[in-house]
């Protein structure tokens, strides 16, 4: 599949994140889990995939034909980026066939410490064909990474950097203003737990929607309604 295919494929469409992490409750030693997940999003409709890891991402693949925005999230010491932090982890995904690939364009450090635009040219050097999502969180950053060559940006860190706020509503104002001034794709992620945030994200310029908690986390999900309930 070429990449204006992988493009059209998700434009005005779902694309659901299926992640757990270790320490979470649908995580397994031997997978499986998430693929399941990814297989039902499917089926209702969404247009592509966010997943974490070579494991579940691999899994993933072999059940559901669909484009997968992949990563692999991975903490080194003394550093604060993490989500495919570095090209050791961009390799590894290329290697398994990842349609596009999501990395920190942040201002979050790396361990070989090259600056967020640094590693952009890095990796399209090394994988000039590869499609290449910049997870930002700010429009700075969004901007910069767009004028590096990434090939779309992800509202992904917006409020979970250092330093930043988070707010309980998603970031309409970034995706509006990254849509307006950058000719590529913005992706909006992040806090989007409704239909009608998702539909609003679309008015204000997102060119695909990401949601993840509201769909795959049963515990982000439950604990909505308690804390609801408790007011």
């Amino acid at each position: 599949m070429d990449n204006k295919k992988i493009l059209e494929l998700i434009k005005g469409k779902l694309i659901v994140s299926c992640q757990a992490l270790e320490n979470e409750p649908l995580y397994t030693e031997e997978g499986n889990i998430m693929p399941l997940m990814a297989k039902a999003a499917v089926q209702s409709g969404a247009a592509g995939i966010r997943a974490n890891g070579v494991r579940d991402i691999s899994q993933i693949k072999k059940v559901v034909d669909v484009p997968v925005i992949g990563i692999i999230k991975k903490t080194y010491p003394n550093t604060e980026a993490y989500i495919t932090p570095s090209i050791d982890e961009v390799d590894q995904l290329v290697k398994i066939g990842c349609e596009i690939i999501a990395v920190d364009c942040t201002k979050n450090t790396r361990k070989d410490l090259l600056t967020a635009v640094e590693y952009i040219k890095l990796i399209k050097k090394k994988y000039p064909n590869q499609l290449l999502m910049a997870d930002i969180s700010n429009l700075e950053e969004a901007i910069n990474a767009s004028k590096a060559g990434v090939d779309l940006v992800g509202t992904t860190l917006n409020g979970y950097v250092k330093g930043s706020v988070i707010k309980e509503e998603p970031d309409y104002e970034l995706v509006k203003g990254i849509s307006t001034v950058c000719k590529i794709p913005v992706i909006a992620e992040g806090r989007i737990h409704y239909p009608y945030q998702a539909k609003r994200m679309f008015e204000e310029g997102a060119y695909s929607i990401v949601v993840g908690g509201a769909i795959t986390r049963p515990q982000e999900i439950t604990k909505r309604f308690v804390e609801a309930i408790e007011k």
